[in-house]
């Protein structure tokens, strides 16, 4: 069935990809759009992580971003839905051969246009987004249109003979993924959070939600590996916010779970966000699913406390947690790694708005925060921790 995807404006920019809010005109729903130039094989293979992880976790938990449906751009009109279960073969054979199939230099370009025409029952995707994005667009088409339409070689005879369809017929182009999901209105946890006045209830509620999201990814033996503030999307609802685990572009399949318990499968490639990475993915150490609590400690600690910081080279408050060395601020995992004994100062300070956490969530976050991986509580085990914690709290 046709479905026609207009593209509103652009949301998010990062260095792999675009997203776009947008709606389906046919019933009016609301989504975000996100569209990954297919360039390199490095990139690629990212975008497969992420597209399985999507399809892994389908619509099931109310606190992992939903996938609506995946497109692959063939062409500079050509948008090709893709079945769910299978994954497009040019990109796969693209990351197992290390080079873009069918790829010319210059094709690629973060924006093209979106005015994508219909080909056979395939979906559409029309622009309508802002002036400034337009310019982008037309400035682009000249550089684009050159790359991509295709041109007879001068030494070439105008009336070529007879050839097979096969013979003629070229190489499938795989310009772009596209991935439909669900619109998340409160922005990302940073932007949510620190645009409003601090609330001890409200930061309860993202920790709970954020347990249950990780429970569940692991419990499907996903390691999501870049837990942060910007891969955390919100949406803004009557009963409070409703917290989304996004962006899977980095994460990985563990061992299969056994018994309920998803099996120690050790990692070994360095990623994630340098304030939120564990002591043992800072040392290069092999890793399991254990850093991603550790990571998820870190942002504990930052939302309870409303604890910021500014990365050099911007202005941008972003939520975290740090040890001070000096006049510099020093990721934990880096200062761990460095020491493993050294002892963290929680709560952060003694008087701050909201209050601080109570010595229940404090002895909390100081195991999620170990420097031992297996000394951090297990994912399953730590919703009905915060709990306790938080009840402990209160009396």
């Amino acid at each position: 069935m046709e479905e026609l995807y207009t593209l509103e404006r652009e949301v998010g920019r990062g260095s792999y990809g675009v997203v776009f809010e947008g709606h389906m005109s046919r019933t009016g729903h609301r989504v975000a759009i996100k569209r990954l130039p297919c360039s390199n094989p490095e990139s690629v293979e990212l975008y497969l992580q992420e597209l399985w992880a999507m399809r892994a976790t389908a619509k099931t938990h109310v606190n992992v971003i939903a996938l609506h449906s995946c497109l692959l751009q063939t062409g500079p009109g050509t948008l090709k839905p893709l079945n769910p279960g299978k994954l497009p073969l040019r990109l796969v054979e693209s990351v197992l051969k290390g080079r873009v199939g069918g790829a010319q230099q210059g094709q690629d370009r973060t924006v093209k246009s979106f005015n994508l025409r219909r080909t056979n029952s395939a979906p559409r995707l029309q622009d309508k987004t802002n002036t400034t994005q337009a310019r982008a667009k037309v400035q682009d088409k000249a550089t684009s249109n050159h790359s991509l339409t295709p041109k007879r070689s001068p030494n070439r005879a105008r009336k070529r003979s007879s050839q097979t369809t096969s013979e003629q017929k070229e190489p499938l182009r795989c310009l772009a993924l596209w991935l439909v999901m669900e619109y998340c209105d409160g922005g990302d946890l940073n932007q949510y959070l620190l645009s409003r006045p601090p609330d001890p209830q409200r930061n309860h509620d993202v920790v709970l939600q954020l347990c249950s999201a990780l429970a569940f990814l692991h419990g499907l033996g996903i390691v999501h590996r870049d837990l942060k503030p910007d891969n955390v999307l919100v949406c803004v609802t009557p009963t409070g916010p409703a917290i989304k685990v996004a962006d899977f572009g980095l994460s990985k399949m563990s061992a299969c779970v056994v018994n309920g318990d998803p099996t120690r499968q050790h990692f070994s490639s360095t990623c994630g966000s340098d304030f939120y990475m564990a002591p043992e993915v800072w040392g290069g150490l092999s890793y399991t699913a254990q850093a991603d609590i550790f990571s998820l400690g870190v942002l504990f600690w930052a939302v309870l406390e409303r604890i910021t910081f500014m990365e050099e080279g911007s202005n941008q408050e972003q939520l975290g947690a740090y040890v001070c060395k000096g006049r510099w601020l020093m990721p934990l995992g880096e200062a761990l790694w460095e020491n493993a004994d050294l002892q963290l100062c929680i709560p952060m300070k003694s008087r701050r708005v909201p209050p601080p956490p109570g010595p229940g969530m404090c002895s909390l976050l100081v195991d999620m925060l170990a420097s031992d991986p297996d000394a951090r509580p297990s994912a399953d085990q730590l919703e009905a921790r915060v709990l306790s914690a938080l009840e402990e709290d209160s009396c």
